[in-house]
């Protein structure tokens, strides 16, 4: 049995990027966030998960379950 339910994790920019690289500010800005203490949530895949590897010291996450 397949399921269709797509796992969503939900995301907070917690901790700033000010003295990281570029390339970090640069994973924050592609995740979505524009602000400090900002939310969103994403589908959770491959591509997202190498994301939040690189900048795992700054953002929290939480896998959200349908």
């Amino acid at each position: 049995m397949a399921e269709n339910t797509a796992k969503k994790l939900q995301l907070t920019y917690y901790r700033s990027a000010i003295g990281y690289s570029q390339k970090h500010k640069d994973t924050i800005r592609a995740l979505g966030f524009h602000h400090l203490n900002e939310t969103v949530v994403k589908e959770d895949n491959a591509c997202i998960r190498g994301m939040l590897r690189k900048v795992a010291h700054l953002v929290k996450v939480v896998e959200l379950v349908d």
